[in-house]
């Protein structure tokens, strides 16, 4: 027998399970985790794929049928009331925020120095968050998250719907995933190579064996057209299309629409989301194998090829080496911490509280026998004075004793108590190590914070836990984003006909109670001081919970009523076409000023006239 090593890595923190870490060979049980020992998975991936399902064992109360399966039938005594899973549920909603905007800088910018540059972000933006509300993008994010918080890591994948007209999202498990990671790389690079894999069941009526079915998504050159066809055993493949021999060239393989051939043989092609020629392409294999064929030592990314069955698309497509078009794997790895250096994998939020969640479930097990014994306590009975029927306790009963007879109960309320106390000592215990102070898990007496600066304080770890958790999202966020861009440019969809893609950004709505009328007061206060600008002020108050549905509709409206600021925009400036831009509003048309028409001088006054006279006057003084 070979001796039983340390291993310390991503999983280690499960050695102390015996289901997961047998003591004489160190490896996940195998009746327990018999997915993990499947013969087309990776040795690295055991440890993984087992972690997972341990982990969801405890999110839905049933690690203790788990460990049934190594420690017998005493294992699912064991009492599990949603402990993890409320921890799970909590901090999904804080890394979530209690909204999600996805936002292109300079599209709220108001000024009309950029007003191109501004008018294309806005436009991004808005495409953008329309593709949100129809692919329901909140409910996508939460289906993430949760894997991600209670397994480690989460995973999504984009694909081009031509019957919907734009990307669609889908949420993997990420047992599911398995990427093909270089031995000398940096575990951060995105691989080159990624495969979504899953065991399909016996089908007795559709006359089906256990079969295995592997996606995989690979960045390679690119090469010549290829079309849907059928090889020599009858099985849809992809075959290379030649053009027309004539007689004095053979035929030769045909190369796709816009690709050109350099200097040294390679074959590239302009994506419309760069400048540069690409030489690299993404192609999509879906194909499915029968578990009987898979001999030897193969595993997920050497599986035979000739016993492939290829799948074909709704546009009749074999997906068998599909050029996509693209020059980017649309598959998305979601970590739920920020890996350590040269890892690729996330850990769990419940990683380091698992040994105390055991605890609490050992205690609240001896909770509950302590509890049937408070609830029908033992009787002693001495003195009785009739032997021949058995003794019951109940309401009414009636004991006949003796001259010295006594009736004792066994008060067994002061353990029953300790139990008690001490399981409170531990869920405290857990939410400490997980940084879930009680404030947040809806466990404090509001009666008992002693001020809101003590409150804030002991949202502290919670603050520094729910930073790293995004900061390790929001490199995701940003890819995902630029990812449905590209794909609609690649999908020709008409509304993006001649947009630029833009960086975005989602951002996460607060998770802590806001005081919204404090936050109200900074913002007034410092606007009118001229300290910040009025996109800046509309951020904070979206970002304190205010209810504003779009930062640059919300400024539109603001500045369509602030006449005073117009009157003194047209004393500076004397331009009504500028004032009526900032209102929101279209100016009058200028209207030319009538010229002045002043009365003719009447006609030369004669002597005999009495008026001309009087003005004349006597002249005396000539």
């Amino acid at each position: 027998m070979g001796l039983k090593s340390l291993v310390i890595d991503a999983w280690s923190w499960l050695n102390y399970k015996p289901v997961y870490s047998d003591p004489s060979l160190g490896m996940p049980n195998r009746r327990a985790f018999p997915e993990a020992h499947a013969s087309w998975v990776p040795a690295a991936d055991e440890r993984r794929l087992a972690a997972y399902k341990l982990l969801a064992a405890y999110d839905n109360n049933q690690a203790g049928e788990l460990a049934e399966l190594r420690d017998g039938p005493s294992a699912r005594e064991r009492r599990e009331f949603g402990d993890p899973s409320m921890f799970i549920d909590t901090l999904v909603a804080h890394v979530m925020g209690r909204e999600q905007h996805i936002i292109v800088p300079g599209a709220e910018q108001t000024d009309t120095e950029n007003e191109t540059t501004a008018a294309a972000a806005e436009r991004v933006q808005g495409l953008l968050r329309d593709w949100a509300d129809n692919e329901l993008l909140p409910m996508r994010m939460l289906q993430c998250e949760r894997k991600a918080v209670g397994l480690g890591d989460g995973v999504y994948l984009l694909y081009w719907d031509p019957a919907k007209q734009r990307p669609r999202l889908k949420t993997y498990d990420p047992g599911f995933y398995f990427p093909v990671l270089p031995e000398d790389g940096d575990g951060a690079d995105y691989p080159d190579r990624v495969h979504i894999a899953w065991e399909l069941p016996e089908d007795p009526k559709r006359g089906l064996k256990p079969r295995l079915r592997r996606i995989t998504y690979e960045l390679d050159w690119i090469r010549p057209a290829t079309a849907s066809g059928i090889d020599r055993a009858g099985r849809a493949v992809r075959a290379p299309v030649m053009s027309d021999p004539t007689d004095d060239t053979p035929a030769a393989p045909v190369l796709g629409r816009g690709d050109q051939v350099d200097d040294t043989g390679a074959i590239s092609r302009m994506y419309p989301w760069s400048d540069e020629p690409a030489y690299r392409t993404c192609y999509l294999t879906d194909a499915t194998w029968e578990l009987g064929d898979l001999k030897g030592g193969v595993d997920v990314d050497d599986l035979p090829m000739d016993k492939a069955s290829f799948a074909t698309n709704g546009s009749g497509e074999v997906l068998d080496h599909l050029d996509l078009l693209i020059d980017f794997i649309p598959v998305v790895h979601v970590p739920n911490t920020v890996p350590p250096a040269e890892e690729h994998w996330g850990q769990s939020s419940l990683a380091k509280a698992l040994q105390a969640f055991d605890e609490l479930a050992s205690t609240d097990t001896d909770s509950a026998r302590a509890s049937a014994t408070t609830g029908l306590p033992m009787i002693g009975i001495s003195g009785i004075t009739n032997h021949r029927h058995d003794q019951h306790v109940g309401p009414g009963t009636l004991f006949t004793l003796g001259e010295n007879g006594r009736l004792t109960a066994v008060d067994t309320s002061p353990a029953l108590r300790e139990l008690r106390a001490h399981g409170h000592d531990l869920a405290d215990r857990a939410a400490n190590v997980v940084r879930l102070p009680a404030v947040s898990l809806g466990t404090m007496d509001p009666s008992k914070v002693p001020s809101g600066y003590a409150l804030e304080l002991s949202l502290g770890p919670l603050d520094s836990l729910i930073s790293g958790m995004r900061l390790a999202r929001d490199h995701k966020d940003r890819l995902l984003l630029r990812f449905v861009q590209r794909l609609f440019l690649a999908g020709q969809h008409p509304d993006w006909a001649g947009v630029t893609p833009l960086p975005a950004r989602l951002v996460r709505g607060p998770y802590t109670p806001t005081d919204k009328a404090a936050v109200l007061e900074q913002v007034a206060t410092a606007y009118k001081a001229e300290v910040i600008s009025l996109e800046t002020a509309i951020r904070m108050l979206t970002e304190a919970g205010w209810p504003i549905d779009g930062a640059e509709k919300e400024i539109e409206q603001i500045q369509a009523r602030s006449f005073e600021q117009a009157r003194m925009l047209a004393d500076a400036l004397g331009n009504p076409d500028e004032v009526a831009a900032f209102l929101g509003r279209q100016a009058p048309d200028e209207q030319v000023a009538p010229a002045v028409q002043l009365p003719s001088l009447p006609a030369a006054a004669t002597v005999d006239d009495p008026a001309a006279q009087r003005q004349q006057g006597s002249r005396g003084n000539e």
